[in-house]
């Protein structure tokens, strides 16, 4: 599978999705222009992804802010990861960060996929 890896920018997180190293992380900030059409590529990714994942699959989300419309984006990421076998979401935030925290939770709730949670 192709390799998705977009550095980050102010408005747009950093996205590596690297199948053959075990790669799988969304970190920074996302509060792009058109969130659909930023996340496509890596919705339409995973669903090719799940059809032939790796036997383990640890996604890692180190987000500092995302807009409403990101918020959306991220929660179809995380529903896609649901048909991904062997899928475990680790969700990063920063100690003092209750928001962040708190989305995180709530994502968990929204999808059967196992979520831990780490403080950076």
């Amino acid at each position: 599978m192709e390799l998705i890896h977009l550095k980050g920018t102010e408005d747009t997180p950093k996205i590596v999705l690297d199948k053959s190293a075990g790669l799988f992380e969304i970190s920074g900030r996302s509060l792009p222009e058109d969130a659909a059409e930023f996340y496509q590529p890596i919705l339409d990714w995973l669903e090719k992804y799940a059809t032939q994942a790796n036997s383990s699959t640890n996604f890692h989300f180190k987000l500092e802010y995302f807009n409403t419309a990101s918020s959306k984006l991220i929660l179809d990421v995380l529903s896609k990861l649901e048909a991904v076998p062997g899928a475990n979401i680790t969700w990063y935030y920063h100690e003092d960060d209750e928001d962040m925290e708190e989305a995180g939770e709530e994502f968990s709730e929204l999808v059967d996929v196992p979520f831990e949670f780490q403080t950076y």
